[in-house]
């Protein structure tokens, strides 16, 4: 093979590796954002946005590390040294095994792992190629990431249920708790602030060399990222809450940047409207019968009568133009309905959980956001390898005509690449998962969710960290019950979702190996395809 032979099959893992990272934001980015639209601390379209930011800055700053274990450490790649172009097949192969599960799944709503995914099709083109023994199956290869499709879950459903535990006790159930809240604030908001900038300084981007940092410059960015945010929690955020949610009076969002430049404001005329209702999803799940029945069929009515008015009325409304017909295509899935999206068979699940004070809640999703961004940030950094990790291999013998070594670096426009097709997989069809887990697992409240994003971006980041392509999907999967059951009660965690998600697991590897496994054997098997 000679330097930029082959370059078809580059465009071809071009277009594959583009669809896997599309799939991996349609699938898993539910993982980060579904427990803060649930719980209502976020519009579907408010999480869109903050995710563009955020799954896109993970990958192109931290997503190198584990692109190296999902390229290097799976199958043995000196086996291809004399025939490099049959790695670029194979890598091409085990991205569309991958992208084709992921896209299935997504279809279905199915929250599957695109980890699992794209580790069965690399396995199935090892096999494929040079038998079983291909295959890295020991710890320092696949071992290392299977042990941790079973370590991850219960890693952060531990560190989740302590988070929410020392919550619980300490605030949540306390009478006086939305003043205890108020006090903690800071303290959480701090907490919050220091891993994130621990680990972006510590792990660091491959071209800002912030890991070859001293030990004294990352301890102290930590420490001073975390007591600036301290800080503005105390001079803003609290006295901003304080007159919001103790002397209610009418504030908007944007007067937490100068609120004490505002003057005091009228009160709110309905207490009942100053937060969120954390507590009404039982209310909004959809039942064929009874109560429910009877509202839909009062929206029916009203709906009837509505368009009888407009029926009446002789003006004839404009067609869209093109630009608003574009504009409702590209952000269609940004705008559906994944909160109310639920089943009868929650109403038992939801209510088993008990429910705590409103405006205490109401701290907790200033946390969420954080904590979703957080766990976005670190879903990028991860889950990217399962498109980047491929897509390098490919390029790197397009460019060279030698198969990689062990450690050779990602290059950026690729990162770059597939963080951009994450986005758009989350902006136009991520609502389809985020229906899934949403409330289906157990009841979200704002504190409940912070409890379960927190615990999920330590589990993710320390595994990206030291280079462990951990699932997303099985630790907030992990977290989420581990957080049901701190309820004290089995019945407010939906188990049958969770056998589900456990099943769609153990297809995943062998549905996306075989896939890739198969289309290999066809292609690399074609008379007189490789000479």
């Amino acid at each position: 093979m000679q330097i930029h032979d082959y370059t078809y099959i580059f465009g071809i893992g071009l277009i594959v590796a583009f669809l896997d990272a599309y799939g991996i934001g349609a699938n898993d980015v539910a993982n980060s954002f579904a427990t803060s639209v649930g719980s209502k601390s976020l519009k579907l379209w408010q999480a869109c946005f903050i995710a563009i930011f955020t799954e896109f800055l993970g990958a192109l700053l931290l997503g190198a590390n584990t692109a190296e274990t999902i390229r290097n450490n799976i199958i043995q790649l000196d086996q291809f040294k004399n025939k490099p172009e049959i790695l670029m097949l194979a890598m091409v192969c085990a991205l569309v095994g991958s992208s084709f599960w992921v896209l299935f799944a997504t279809r279905f709503g199915w929250p599957v792992s695109t980890t699992h995914s794209i580790v069965g099709a690399i396995i199935g083109v090892g096999i494929a190629s040079f038998g079983t023994n291909s295959v890295q199956w020991g710890w320092d290869g696949f071992g290392k990431i299977a042990a941790s499709w079973f370590i991850s879950p219960i890693v952060a459903g531990v560190v989740a249920s302590v988070i929410y535990l020392i919550t619980k006790f300490a605030i949540l159930i306390h009478p006086n708790s939305l003043v205890r809240g108020l006090i903690a604030i800071p303290i959480y908001f701090g907490v919050t602030a220091a891993i994130n900038a621990f680990y972006i300084v510590y792990k660091g981007s491959p071209g800002l060399n912030l890991s070859k940092q001293p030990l004294g410059v990352v301890v102290g960015s930590t420490f001073g990222v975390a007591g600036g945010i301290a800080l503005f929690c105390i001079f803003f955020v609290i006295p901003y809450l304080r007159r919001l949610l103790v002397n209610e009076e009418s504030l908007r969002w944007y007067h937490l940047f100068y609120i004490w430049n505002v003057p005091e404001q009228p009160k709110v005329e309905d207490s009942s409207k100053i937060v969120t209702d954390y507590a009404a999803h039982s209310s909004n799940i959809r039942k064929e019968h009874g109560e429910f029945a009877h509202k839909e069929e009062v929206k029916d009515q009203k709906s009837q009568e509505k368009e009888a008015d407009i029926a009446e009325e002789p003006i004839t409304p404009k067609p869209p133009t093109i630009i608003q017909r574009a504009t409702r295509l590209v952000f269609h899935g940004a705008l559906q309905d994944v909160v109310t999206y639920q089943g009868e068979h929650l109403i038992k699940v939801h209510e088993s959980a008990p429910k705590y004070e409103n405006k205490t809640e109401h701290l907790y999703s200033f946390l969420q956001v954080v904590t979703a961004s957080l766990n976005s940030f670190a879903h990028g950094s991860n889950d990217v390898a399962n498109a980047v990790g491929p897509l390098a291999a490919i390029y790197f013998v397009w460019s060279s005509a030698t198969v990689p070594a062990a450690k050779t670096n990602v290059d950026i426009w690729i990162l770059a690449f597939c963080g951009l097709a994450i986005d758009i997989g989350l902006v136009t069809y991520g609502y389809n998962v985020m229906r899934s887990l949403g409330n289906n697992i157990t009841f979200h409240s704002p504190s409940r969710g912070f409890s379960m994003e927190l615990g999920t971006s330590l589990t993710v980041l320390t595994a990206s960290k030291i280079g462990l392509p951990v699932s997303t999907t099985h630790c907030i999967t992990g977290a989420t019950t581990a957080v049901g059951l701190c309820n004290g009660d089995l019945g407010a965690v939906n188990w049958r979702m969770i056998a589900w998600c456990f099943f769609s697991w153990m297809l995943t590897v062998p549905v996306a190996g075989g896939i890739a496994g198969l289309l290999f054997a066809f292609v690399a098997n074609a008379p007189k395809l490789f000479l």
